[in-house]
């Protein structure tokens, strides 16, 4: 089973905000992220998906989004993207 690991961002007032997850399902999890119903920290804002990679295993999704949520400059770039 494919999973993915994403990079969705929102123009919020105080500043662009980013969050970084993994998912099996892209579109139902933006959906989801859209309607309130996501993580915590997305709740309440508008989000665009910026960047997405595809893995063959959820493990390998995983790891990456591990190293993603610590690369503040791959973060800043794919928002300049």
């Amino acid at each position: 089973m494919s999973a993915f690991v994403y990079v969705i961002a929102t123009d919020a007032p105080a500043g662009r905000r980013t969050y970084v997850g993994w998912t099996v399902d892209l579109e139902q999890r933006l959906a989801r992220h859209n309607a309130g119903r996501g993580a915590k920290s997305t709740r309440g804002r508008s989000w665009v998906l910026l960047y997405a990679e595809r893995f063959d295993s959820r493990r390998d999704a995983m790891s990456r989004e591990w190293h993603l949520k610590k690369d503040r400059a791959f973060r800043a770039q794919v928002t300049r993207a």
